[in-house]
């Protein structure tokens, strides 16, 4: 969660119970201390006692599986337990892109009492996205890659965003064409382009829209415009 704005953090919790949610813990896993994550192995270890399984009295060892969306933080996390209660560094590859995990990994140790095994897991979305907007956040969070087509609806998306300070522009702006034009002037990101006139072809520069659009993107990504949830 280090990207996420937690100020509404029982509005959360409360939507996440009425979905059947429970037993949630906020967690940074970049931090090289949490307090949540020395929490996560006691809470396992009481769901599993709480909870309706075969009898396997004979192994003394657990074995779990991380599953979630794709570039959500899942290898983080294995990393983050392994860190706090094994004093290992990091077991799982990660990325701040999807797609890093490719396969089931190996069983990781994160604990030695009790002895407690994870799998690290490729991210996993529903076969169809249910709305564009959906879609949009999905890729503003960098879930899914849809490729540069949608980088200037994205914008728009995220255009309430404290821009205006990152870039050092005057004002903010609805129109979102008039922002990217100021912030690939600022960092000059142009091209030049022929343009046919009546006397003949010239090379013009113009802003490239395109390359502003992407580095607002990443900077949104990278919380260089503050924390926020997009729900």
């Amino acid at each position: 969660m280090d990207l996420a704005d937690l100020s509404n953090k029982q509005k959360i919790l409360k939507k996440l119970e009425n979905d059947g949610v429970r037993n949630v813990l906020f967690t940074d896993c970049l931090k090289q201390r949490d307090d949540n994550v020395k929490k996560l192995v006691p809470l396992v270890m009481e769901l599993i006692k709480t909870g309706d399984r075969f009898n396997r009295e004979e192994n003394r060892d657990y074995c779990l599986m991380v599953i979630g969306v794709p570039n959500v933080g899942k290898s983080s996390l294995i990393n983050a337990l392994r860190r706090t209660n094994v004093k290992k560094g990091r077991a799982s590859r990660v990325g701040g892109e999807p797609g890093i995990t490719k396969a089931v990994l190996t069983k990781i140790q994160v604990s030695e009492r009790p002895l407690m095994y994870l799998l690290d897991t490729p991210g996993v979305l529903p076969p169809k996205i249910e709305s564009v907007e959906t879609g949009m956040k999905l890729e503003l969070s960098w879930t899914i890659c849809l490729g540069m087509n949608l980088n200037f609806s994205s914008v728009v998306f995220i255009s309430r965003l404290p821009y205006v300070e990152k870039y050092d522009l005057q004002e903010p702006s609805d129109d979102i064409q008039h922002v990217l034009k100021r912030i690939a002037v600022k960092l000059r990101k142009t091209q030049r382009v022929k343009a046919i006139t009546g006397v003949g072809n010239i090379t013009v520069t113009i802003p490239n829209y395109t390359a502003a659009a992407y580095n607002f993107i990443r900077a949104f990504r990278k919380g260089e415009l503050g924390q926020v949830l997009l729900d």
